[in-house]
């Protein structure tokens, strides 16, 4: 990437590890909205611009530095955010906030190519045999390194338990596999979205309820939901309530949906800004929790659900050739591909 909306362009790269750093040759990396933030909204990376963007990644490591040969010829899940695991922040278990973290395709080169160094620190082992039993390929699981681990995060921070309701708005990458895993949970979840085939998916998947935002105000979306929390004999408080869909109404509708004892956890990402009145959080006795990235410690667990069946992958990715990735940049962005994109190299 050179400068914003300007084609992505093909560049030939030496790739050689130091110290405690790996070299995967990379078998598939998802498009996530926040590479598309980066490239048509004007959202800066950390590292300037020229930069490869992408840190949905999965691969295999053909090449280590010293100390850490012992990870040759693993199949491997990059995290898309690896904390540096020695300052302060990192030995008190608040990784996700380490200043030294390195995010591909934002503070270092990412993983829309056919290779990337990365430290070995944090890498989430793949099981290869059980990957096979499962019926998946390593480029489909690139995924679990952002569109599920950060709802993995954010479902486990937020205490979601048996018999919890929650409520997902925005059912698209992000917000169908916080439905899922919140499913997984044991929890009761509803889905909120504005995209009637968005909603249809994840029903099958784990949503006990959908509603479309568009067919409701405000005052009935939270109607219908505590109707639905008193049929299956749910608590009408404590609602555990995700944002996913990362827009400003998405933002806006989450909010409104505040109950006594709630939390509301902010996955979504967006620029736009909204009005609210934080008094409500005071007076509700709720907790309001901002969600970044995913800890690496946390990935085997997230990746167990995949392998044991619990959250459904293939249903919701589908792989491109990476030579077509401008071509799928804008698909992406004109919402004519609904599944997560996968971009595969040629030598994958």
């Amino acid at each position: 990437m050179t400068a914003p909306q300007a084609p992505l362009e093909r560049v030939d790269f030496d790739v050689e590890p130091g110290a405690g750093e790996v070299v995967v040759e990379i078998a598939g990396c998802g498009v996530c909205h926040t590479d598309l933030g980066y490239y048509y909204d004007g959202v800066r990376t950390n590292q300037p611009l020229p930069l490869t963007l992408g840190h949905e990644i999965s691969g295999r490591i053909v090449a280590a530095g010293a100390g850490a040969e012992d990870w040759m010829g693993v199949a491997v899940i990059v995290p898309a955010v690896l904390p540096c695991g020695e300052c302060d922040l990192c030995k008190r278990g608040l990784g996700t906030i380490c200043r030294s973290q390195k995010m591909p395709g934002n503070d270092i080169q990412g993983g829309f190519a056919t290779h990337i160094v990365v430290p070995a620190r944090g890498l989430c082992r793949v099981d290869e045999a059980a990957l096979a039993r499962a019926g998946l390929k390593l480029a489909e699981v690139s995924v679990v390194a952002d569109a599920l681990t950060t709802p993995y995060q954010a479902v486990t921070r937020a205490g979601v338990t048996p018999g919890s309701l929650a409520i997902v708005i925005g059912a698209g990458g992000v917000g169908g596999y916080c439905v899922q895993v919140a499913n997984a949970m044991g929890a009761k979840v509803v889905a909120i979205d504005v995209d009637d085939s968005k909603l249809a998916a994840v029903a099958e998947y784990g949503a006990a309820l959908t509603l479309n935002s568009r067919q409701h105000d405000q005052k009935s979306l939270k109607a219908a939901i505590t109707a639905f929390a008193k049929e299956q004999g749910l608590r009408t408080t404590e609602w555990f309530i995700f944002e996913c869909s990362g827009t400003a109404p998405g933002q806006l509708t989450a909010f409104g949906l505040l109950v006594h004892g709630a939390t509301l956890s902010v996955v979504g990402f967006t620029m736009d800004k909204v009005e609210v009145r934080l008094s409500n959080l005071m007076a509700f006795d709720a907790r309001a929790i901002g969600n970044w990235g995913c800890p690496p410690e946390a990935y085997p667990a997230a990746l167990k659900l995949v392998l044991d069946g619990k959250v459904k992958v293939q249903p919701f990715v589908e792989c491109h050739p990476l030579d077509d990735i401008n071509h799928v940049f804008h698909a992406v962005h004109a919402r004519e591909i609904r599944k997560r994109a996968v971009m595969v190299p040629a030598t994958a």
